[in-house]
């Protein structure tokens, strides 16, 4: 498979990935705004997800998630197209996200000592992102200059 169709192929399925989040995430969001119970199962979702960390000044902290895969999705599909500012922008969000997921995990682990099934599953498909972005082949200097109109 030539490096262009693998980074399609890469870019693609990270958009998916980022569908997968930005469901969970807006459900989550949602259930917050509404007062509602999430159901989750055997999980601690009250524990977490009414702790002084399900919200910034207010807004869920999910929000920011569903926002955040928003962006993922967004860019993963322009940089499926070539778009190299998209790959950048991409690559940006995601360590971020990486970052916050790492310490909402902590937060969970160390501080609530409770564990939301939702919020594992968006570290995963954080974790799977990043994976991908690292994963995806790199553009070489005649490919991007051939891109440079994007």
């Amino acid at each position: 498979m030539t490096r262009p169709r693998l980074q399609t192929v890469f870019y693609t399925i990270a958009a998916l990935i980022a569908l997968i989040g930005l469901a969970d995430s807006a459900y989550l969001t949602v259930m917050h705004l509404t007062g509602e119970d999430v159901l989750c199962g055997s999980g601690d979702c009250s524990v977490v997800l009414g702790s002084v960390y399900a919200a910034v000044r207010g807004i869920p902290t999910a929000a920011f998630g569903a926002l955040a895969y928003f962006a993922v999705f967004s860019s993963a599909l322009l940089a499926a197209f070539g778009y190299t500012r998209a790959r950048i922008f991409l690559t940006l969000v995601v360590a971020v996200m990486f970052g916050v997921t790492l310490w909402l995990l902590y937060v969970q682990a160390f501080v609530l000592h409770a564990f939301c099934p939702f919020c594992l599953l968006s570290a995963a498909l954080t974790f799977f992102l990043a994976g991908i972005v690292v994963a995806t082949p790199s553009t070489t200097l005649e490919q991007s200059e051939g891109e440079s109109s994007h």
